[in-house]
């Protein structure tokens, strides 16, 4: 029986997604095929080894307690043949032969994470780490969907340094208005708002550089939000399409996670045939321009006139009873246990091949 660590919690506004999410792997995950090991990350970073589950929250906002109160500390020693987790009062170890990283936004799926997981020589469910950062920074994933032909939303990036100088008529003369900003390297919607005017611009700047040093300011593109889910590796496949409605003008965090009626998601999505062709494979495009691997889902705008936007890719999406990517392959057919069973499996495919690789002359 393959030892699963599950990784959960993390730095970011979205620690507590991340629980959620667990919570439900954990609950799915096929318990005849592997034994699972909750490991939480607190919000200032450290590890720590939980017994128990019944902890993890079922849904955000009202989780009182804490990651520290429910785990005893732990350490990470890497080695090529047999990694540990060291518990750092006692000195035992733990050993697992696969990491679920569901730790969202920062320090969790931009890179640094993946970056330590591949030095510990430990397989990992999803995207390896220069899928994920490209997949986090906007600024970096718009400019790999231009190279690539992806059709996406116009925009401007600025960094902190440039922040006195932005130019608010210029803005809206490039971009129109209403325009969106959001924060380069976040996720679940945080630190994102819609200005309409230069005062509402001023103040959506703002907000969004309290969550990162780099900004996008996003042309609105006016059409139906639809989601695809992606699967695999060199081959990827992807799902049915599912629908975002009813949410006053974008998919917030509060839509996404706090508020069940905050938004409409309808899995399938009312499309014909060839839009549907056209968004999967605009998503598989889009998940192979980024050298994702593992599992992605890919959002997208379908204007009036039957033209695909690309917004993003999620390279670790969010696994709550609300969230989309699981909720479209169950439509296409695989159930929550088998999905991860999947996940697990692509994980280890790509650490063997990645380790047949020779690494010296």
């Amino acid at each position: 029986m393959k030892k699963i660590g599950l990784l959960c919690g993390g730095q970011s506004a979205e620690h507590e997604v991340s629980l959620v999410s667990a919570k439900n792997i954990f609950d799915a995950i096929d318990k005849t095929q592997y034994e699972v090991i909750l490991i939480g990350i607190s919000r200032s970073g450290e590890w720590y080894y939980c017994e128990k589950s019944d902890w993890l929250p079922s849904e955000p906002g009202n989780f009182t307690s804490s990651v520290e109160e429910n785990g005893v500390p732990l350490a990470v020693l890497p080695g090529k043949n047999h990694p540990k987790l060291i518990f750092i009062d006692g000195g035992a170890s733990l050993e697992v032969d696969v990491i679920f990283p569901i730790v969202h936004g920062t320090c969790g799926e931009d890179g640094t994470l993946q970056g330590l997981l591949t030095l510990m020589n430990i397989p990992y469910v999803g995207p390896d780490t220069l899928g994920s950062a490209v997949g986090m920074d906007k600024d970096v994933m718009k400019r790999l969907f231009i190279a690539a032909r992806i059709k996406t939303a116009k925009y401007l990036s600025f960094l902190s340094h440039e922040r006195e100088g932005i130019n608010y008529g210029r803005v809206f003369d490039t971009l129109g208005s209403p325009v969106f900003v959001k924060p380069a390297n976040l996720g679940s919607s945080v630190g994102i708002s819609r200005a309409h005017t230069k005062d509402e611009l001023q103040e959506a700047i703002d907000h969004a550089f309290e969550f990162d040093n780099k900004i996008l300011i996003e042309e609105a593109i006016k059409g139906r939000e639809l989601e695809c889910a992606v699967l695999g590796n060199e081959m990827p496949n992807s799902s049915t399409i599912g629908e975002v409605s009813g949410c006053d003008g974008f998919y917030s965090y509060k839509a996404k996670y706090l508020d069940e009626k905050g938004a409409i998601l309808t899995i399938p999505a009312e499309l014909d045939e060839e839009t549907k062709n056209r968004i999967r494979s605009a998503s598989v495009d889009t998940f192979k321009a980024l050298g994702c691997e593992g599992l992605s889902r890919v959002d997208v705008f379908l204007t009036d006139n039957d033209e695909i936007y690309v917004n993003e890719i999620n390279t670790l999406p969010g696994f709550t009873k609300i969230s989309m990517y699981p909720s479209l392959w169950n439509e296409s057919g695989i159930k929550y246990p088998e999905l991860i069973h999947k996940l697990i499996e692509l994980a280890i495919a790509r650490f063997e091949r990645e380790s047949s690789l020779k690494k010296t002359r």
